[in-house]
């Protein structure tokens, strides 16, 4: 028994400079450009047999601009940034700069008083496990960048620090197929 799990990273809302942590603000105008432009491509997708989105406002606003009817699930929620909620890095870096050398080093800590990355990973790597796994089912979720990569970690068994090598860009798909434990990152040719 296997399914396919498509990710969808959800439309930009700010430069990528200006992206704060654990941010929540809705799609700018460039996002939205962004989706009429991927829709084409991305609109088919929504006929997966459960649809989902993460409960932030820029991947609720790219699923139902996508046209897809999905059920928001806080499993998908970004990682918890405790004091560091909406603050840039460099915010941060200026005036905490070793807890955020700690931060980055080591995916146990978590010295913004949220929840630390490795703790992140398998709450994504729980949720992705939980999927129903039928012969050919398949699954669509709209999703954060942190909640995307952290499930190509988990999935592909990577160490934590893999995380921050993965870069994902918004309106990009990722195809999981496989069952809870045993995953496989899947690459489709373009035509």
């Amino acid at each position: 028994m296997s399914v396919r799990v498509t990710l969808v990273t959800a439309a930009r809302c700010a430069s990528r400079l200006a992206e704060r942590f654990d941010d929540d603000r809705p799609l700018d105008q460039a996002g939205w450009y962004e989706v009429q432009l991927a829709a084409p491509a991305l609109v088919p997708l929504g006929a997966a047999e459960l649809r989902y989105c993460s409960p932030t406002a820029r991947s609720r606003a790219t699923a139902d601009a996508l046209g897809y009817a999905t059920l928001a699930q806080p499993a998908l929620s970004d990682c918890d940034m405790g004091r560091w909620r909406g603050r840039t890095l460099g915010e941060v870096a200026a005036v905490e700069p070793d807890a955020v050398d700690e931060w980055l080093a080591d995916p146990r800590s978590a010295p913004h008083g949220g929840e630390p990355l490795l703790g992140f990973i398998t709450r994504i790597g729980g949720w992705l496990d939980t999927r129903p796994a039928d012969d050919g089912s398949s699954v669509l979720a709209v999703a954060e960048p942190a909640v995307v990569r952290a499930a190509l970690v988990y999935a592909l068994k990577a160490p934590p620090a893999t995380y921050w090598n993965v870069d994902v860009r918004p309106l990009s798909t990722v195809v999981l197929t496989g069952r809870p434990g045993r995953w496989n990152l899947r690459l489709d040719t373009g035509g």
